[in-house]
């Protein structure tokens, strides 16, 4: 006759079978990167990385946004997320004056939200996680200021009212404080269409004296390419075009010398460490989604979490463009 052991050992066993085999997680925990712009590589790099972690963590990753620069239809696509009811929400902040309400409307239902690439600091989200864009625009300025010799004209491509492009000119003019010879002609709204930026460049390229323009400068992905080829066919090669991120052609416009230079970012890493946070958060969920972390000395959530940056010019573009490369076998 079996012990009284042996047969709760046996009762017990498929029990603690399924358990051991469901594990923590589950396929029906959902989480959603809502972005816009989601036709950029940008984006799909971002999109990779947050599958990747999503298949690490053996979730459910979904994603969300218009292909092009819409942040009334990137909201639609956040209020969609939150009804929803997903485990958690990563979203880039295409215009934070229309997704706050959105976004505290999420944590308000219980959904937690972090913000990555592009912030809305003054919303209900838990944190941040990208890029030190006013660290980043500041690095960029210091490589303008050394190529121009600290005087000339400078036009800006942006989409004023983005948080991180925002912030990114910021960091341009706190260098150029210092420089009061380098002056800002124009920061031109693309509206989100990188054949804006062509156009501008082309009109500036024929204004001379002193409405010269030395440098053009790109805050985003799209238009980095689009005005190097503008500069080329009207063979400008004495003006600097400063880009932003890694994109193939931009790697390709560095290399030839259209380029002077871009600056690096981390999508992939954004997009992965965002669904690995919005995991912990929604295990170990806080007493509390509504309170403000950011001014409790024993949070254990960060205030921001930089992915980091660096320049990207001919003495280590090769790295890069390997990197990528690799990335896409």
């Amino acid at each position: 006759m079996p012990s009284v052991r042996k047969l709760v050992a046996i009762a017990l066993t498929p029990t603690l079978l399924l358990i051991m085999s469901c594990g923590r997680h589950t396929q029906s925990e959902v989480y959603y990167l809502v972005a816009a712009n989601m036709s950029l590589s940008y984006w799909k790099t971002a999109v990779t990385g947050f599958n990747a972690a999503a298949a690490r963590y053996k979730v459910t990753a979904k994603v969300a946004g218009p292909d092009n620069y819409d942040p009334q239809a990137e909201l639609q696509e956040l209020n969609k997320a939150v009804a929803a009811k997903p485990a958690g929400i990563l979203i880039s902040v295409a215009d934070e004056a229309l997704l706050k309400p959105g976004i505290d409307a999420a944590v308000e239902a219980g959904v937690p939200v972090i913000t990555m690439d592009s912030d809305a600091a003054t919303s209900r989200r838990l944190f941040f996680i990208g890029t030190n864009n006013v660290a980043a625009g500041r690095l960029g300025g210091q490589r303008i200021v050394e190529k121009l010799g600290g005087r000339g004209n400078v036009v800006f491509f942006s989409m004023p009212g983005q948080p991180n492009l925002d912030e990114r000119l910021q960091g341009f003019k706190d260098v150029f404080a210092t420089h009061p010879d380098i002056k800002i002609l124009d920061v031109v709204n693309i509206k989100g269409d990188a054949r804006n930026a062509f156009d501008n460049t082309e009109q500036y390229l024929t204004q001379t004296g002193i409405a010269r323009v030395s440098a053009f400068i790109c805050l985003e992905a799209s238009s980095g390419k689009t005005v190097a080829d503008a500069v080329r066919r009207q063979k400008a090669t004495d003006r600097v075009v400063l880009a932003w991120d890694v994109e193939q052609d931009t790697l390709g416009e560095i290399k030839d010398g259209t380029i002077e230079a871009t600056i690096s970012q981390k999508p992939y890493t954004m997009g992965f460490v965002g669904l690995k946070e919005l995991d912990e958060i929604f295990h170990n969920k806080p007493k509390s989604l509504t309170k403000d972390y950011s001014v409790d000395a024993f949070s254990e959530y960060p205030v921001f979490i930089d992915t980091g940056t660096a320049l990207v010019d001919k003495a280590n573009v090769d790295i890069y463009a390997k990197s990528a490369a690799d990335h896409q076998q």
